[in-house]
């Protein structure tokens, strides 16, 4: 089969695409032929220098978010038969530890990633185990499913697992236009609550807008002025930040009275300050989001198949364009998903 095979570190140079064995099924595995495959940021950072998921090794095969048909099942699955319509939930835990029992599974030390340090979805075919293979409704294309997993599935995890946002809470989402935010937007309207959509330019701004975002604030405009001013001088109940030190004392300022700040990203910086008695005086809550569950992957699943949801795609390209398209992830520009079709 065709596949874009990473060999070393670096820039477009590092990838290639190769003719590889074709996967085999194991007892309890389907192989799935890709309709389309998701960028991912994790795939630009690991093709620039390795140490961001533990086991990860080269050549590999990166892709995360796949959709497609299955093509060959293990002599023991039950679940699914050759083609099926499935998206792929990229999370493995081992199964018997602690977290895995707990339905954590994103919390496995021996956690596998498809896509991220086992083979994955920018090749003709991918093996997969066959419980992370979920069906595709009929009124569902796969290049919507190929949209879905790891994006939506962390707003999903954010908006209710954490956060737990319900009808009439004010929710500010900081990076509006970012690919979780995209999704945060929608399941936060969803859930009846008031969506404040802050973001670099006025362009992203209409794309959160058009998602159902309420009010609409610039990175440049005074954003807890805006908020009080939207509720009455009380302030947001949530705010969903992604986006980490460069929004850290906005995202803090804009909070009512015993809000909550629910963090589950760093690419504006890491490292904040942090006032104790601030946090405590004004009751604020600050919540940790990391990983999310097989429950939230299913849950949000549903949900967009019920309907009233999309996704935004920014570009479509072929495994030879991806030299070139690699790098749309790493643009501020960017908005909605770079769908690679094998």
């Amino acid at each position: 089969m065709r596949a874009l095979v990473q060999t070393a570190f670096g820039g477009p140079e590092a990838v290639s695409v190769q003719r590889v064995a074709d996967p085999e099924p194991g007892p309890l595995d389907v192989v799935v032929q890709v309709d389309g495959c998701a960028l991912n940021r994790l795939d630009l950072l690991q093709r620039r220098g390795p140490g961001i998921l533990p086991g990860f090794s080269l050549p590999h095969i990166a892709g995360m978010d796949i959709a497609g048909t299955v093509a060959a099942t293990g002599s023991a699955v039950t679940t699914a038969g050759t083609g099926d319509r499935v998206v792929v939930d990229p999370t493995l835990g081992c199964g018997t530890c602690p977290h895995c029992l707990a339905g954590d599974s994103g919390h496995c030390a021996g956690l596998r990633v498809i896509g991220g340090n086992v083979p994955g979805g920018y090749a003709e075919f991918v093996a997969v185990p066959a419980h992370l293979a979920h069906p595709v409704p009929g009124h569902v294309g796969l290049d919507e499913a190929a949209c879905l997993p790891t994006p939506w599935s962390t707003a999903w995890h954010a908006v209710h697992t954490v956060a737990a946002v319900g009808a009439g809470d004010v929710v500010v989402i900081q990076g509006a236009a970012g690919s979780v935010s995209i999704a945060a937007v929608q399941l936060a309207t969803r859930a009846g609550a008031r969506v404040v959509a802050v973001a670099g330019s006025d362009e992203k701004l209409a794309v959160a807008a058009g998602l159902g975002a309420d009010l609409l604030v610039r990175n440049d405009e005074p954003l807890a002025e805006a908020v009080r001013e939207h509720t009455g001088g009380r302030g947001a109940d949530v705010v969903l930040d992604h986006v980490g030190a460069a929004t850290w004392r906005r995202s803090l300022d804009c909070l009512r009275i015993g809000g909550r700040l629910v963090t589950f990203g760093n690419t504006g910086g890491d490292q904040v300050t942090l006032s104790l008695a601030e946090m405590y005086h004004r009751g604020i809550r600050l919540l940790g989001a990391g990983a999310y569950t097989p429950a939230d992957f299913s849950a949000m699943l549903a949900a967009y198949a019920a309907g009233g949801l999309r996704v935004v795609r920014a570009a479509e390209c072929g495994l030879e364009d991806l030299y070139e398209t690699f790098d749309l992830e790493g643009s501020r520009d960017l908005v909605g998903r770079v769908l690679v079709r094998p």
